[in-house]
Order: C-alpha cells, then sequence, then structure tokens
C-alpha cells in the first residue's frame, strides 16, 4: 500500500465574541445607576420609593448582569458607570452579611429580647410560647396584640415564663405588648395620635445599667400613610446617655429606608447587621414562596453590642419572629 502525504493546513475559524451594541449596554446599565443614586441619596420618601427600595439587595445582585452587558460592550464609560454602580450598592448590602465588631465598652450581662407579630392576633400562640420555652427571651414584644390573643397566650401558659408585662392590646392591627421575666415600669407613650400603639417599659435586671424597652409598629408606608410612616419614625426616641434603650418590633422599614437610617444616626445599631444575619428576611411569612425582605428589628444603644440573632417561623402570622441576644455595657 502506497502512503500519500495529503499536506495543507488546518484552518479554525476565529471564535466570535458576543458584544453587546453600546446603546443596549447604557440601556440595561442606566436603571441600576438611576437606583443607586436614590439610594445613596435616601430618595425613597415618597410613592412607589418606599416599597420599591426594600428590594435593593436584590437590585445588588442583579447589577453584575449590568456588569457583564457593559463589559461585552467595550466601552469605557459605561464599562466605568457599571463597576461604579455594584460597588455601590455592595457597599451598602453587603457589611449586613458580614457584621461589625462589638462595642469595647460592652462588658455587662446580657438582655435577650424576642419580638413577633401576630397578625391580627391569629399568629400561633403555642409557637410563640415555645419559642419563649426554648429561646429563653428575657422579654417577648409584640404587635398586632390583640385581647383574644392576650388570653391565647395566658392559655398557652405565657405568664408563667413572662409573668410581668404591659399591655396596650386592641382589636385589629393597632394593639401591642411587652412581656418581660423581669419586673417592668411603665413609660409614659410616644407615638404620634392616629397610629399604632408602642409600649414603653423600663425594665429591672438583676444587674447591669437601666434598660428601657420600646414596642415599635409603625403604619405601612402604603397610599396616603407614608408620611404618617415617617412621622413614627422620627418620634423614636434617640439613644440616651443616662440608659440604654432598646427598640424592638416591626418598623415596616428596612436598612435602605433613609428614615430608618435615621433613627440609626440618632446612636443605636442594627443586632442583624451587626451580627451578619441583617438579609435574612421576615416578611411576607408562611406563604407559598419565601419571605422577601427584612423590616422586623431590634435596634440597640451602641454602647452594648449584638451577641446572636435570629428569624422563627410562627405558623398563622404573615411575620416571622425575631430573636436578639444584646450584651449591656458595663456602665453607663
Amino acid at each position: 500500500m502506497t502512503k500519500v502525504d495529503v499536506g495543507g493546513e488546518i484552518v479554525v475559524p476565529p471564535r466570535r465574541r458576543l458584544r453587546v451594541p453600546p446603546p443596549l449596554a447604557w440601556i440595561t446599565v442606566t436603571p441600576f445607576a438611576l437606583w443607586a443614586v436614590a439610594r445613596l441619596a435616601g430618595l425613597d420618601a415618597a410613592g412607589a420609593g418606599v416599597a420599591l427600595m426594600t428590594g435593593t439587595p436584590y437590585v445588588a445582585a442583579a447589577s453584575v448582569v449590568a456588569v457583564l452587558a457593559a463589559l461585552s460592550s467595550r466601552r469605557r464609560p459605561v464599562i466605568a458607570t457599571a463597576v461604579a454602580t455594584t460597588a455601590a450598592l455592595a457597599a451598602v448590602v453587603l457589611p449586613r452579611a458580614i457584621g461589625s465588631a462589638p462595642a469595647a465598652t460592652a462588658t455587662g450581662p446580657t438582655l435577650r429580647i424576642l419580638t413577633a407579630n401576630l397578625f391580627y392576633g391569629v399568629g400561633d400562640a403555642e409557637a410563640v410560647v415555645g419559642l419563649v420555652r426554648g429561646l429563653r427571651p428575657d422579654v417577648l414584644t409584640t404587635q398586632e396584640l390583640t385581647p383574644q390573643a392576650v388570653e391565647a397566650l395566658d392559655a398557652a401558659g405565657l405568664g408563667g415564663l413572662l409573668p410581668y408585662r404591659h399591655l396596650e392590646d386592641a382589636p385589629g392591627a393597632s394593639g401591642s405588648g411587652i412581656y418581660s421575666r423581669h419586673p417592668l415600669t411603665r413609660l409614659p407613650d410616644f407615638a404620634p395620635a392616629g397610629g399604632h400603639r408602642m409600649p414603653r417599659a423600663r425594665i429591672a435586671l438583676p444587674s447591669g445599667p437601666p434598660v428601657e424597652i420600646v414596642d415599635v409598629h409603625t403604619l405601612s408606608p402604603v397610599e396616603h400613610d407614608v408620611a404618617l410612616w415617617a412621622a413614627d419614625l422620627a418620634a423614636l426616641p434617640s439613644a440616651s446617655p443616662g440608659v440604654v434603650r432598646v427598640l424592638a418590633g416591626d418598623f415596616n422599614a428596612s436598612l435602605d429606608h433613609a428614615a430608618l437610617r435615621a433613627v440609626l444616626a440618632r446612636g443605636y445599631a442594627d443586632a442583624a447587621g451587626a451580627t451578619g444575619h441583617g438579609l435574612a428576611a421576615t416578611w411576607p411569612a408562611n406563604r407559598r414562596f419565601p419571605a422577601l425582605i427584612t423590616i422586623d428589628h431590634v435596634l440597640y444603644d451602641r454602647r452594648a453590642a449584638a451577641v446572636d440573632t435570629g428569624v422563627h417561623t410562627v405558623p398563622e402570622s404573615d411575620h416571622r419572629a425575631f430573636f436578639a441576644e444584646i450584651r449591656l455595657p458595663g456602665r453607663l
């Protein structure tokens, strides 16, 4: 058999890279850039912006798509805009998943707090009392506490676990109440007229500095209530030199709302964000899909430190319960 040398070269056609036209890249990047500007400038105080701003963590994740589109366009201005946008959004979202160093002054005893919105009082009382037994909070703050819910919680045994109480229960969504393992002293309310009830009390711990608990439940920022929601948040008391103040409850606001960040700026820290659990969603719960946004919080005096946090299911409620363990300052 004769061997034949064919010769020649094998030519591989060049691989074509996907290239996004610059106008399409700008169309992709611009909405994310505008969102970042609105978030950084606090432009969420009216209309649909209040509700939309709670989606910032999801927008931050999706902004990576804009970066890929910009890189594919090979245009430096659009690439720079996309990268700056994603970096800005990451800077406001990622710290919630990282946590922060505890305050150096936090050398005192711990305070354990559980807060639960009972959804017009129908949240499962047995489940709430089960959480109290398991987590052993010093304080339970409840929102949407109805007279029927008070009876159900007592029937489930809450009184034997948290015998002290300052309740302002009411029909519908307006009632709230504080339950405590230690004696409580009722303090004057501060909530603006026309809103939900927000009880306030001083708790007598066996040791450590004086502690004040505020049971927070702002109005929802929907339709004509946006201004009232903002007023509720603005009315929350600032941190005070003579007491360790803790705000716990349903704020109807996320850390992406300028109105809530203004509360933090008055001397508070967010427990979930401080422990790296700030992206754990609390609402809406018990649906066919997971909870989407984080609107239930424990805010504490910056001289204290968050030790642990967690979210827990309460059947029949549209909120997940939130737990925080706070280490108090050694002295004030």
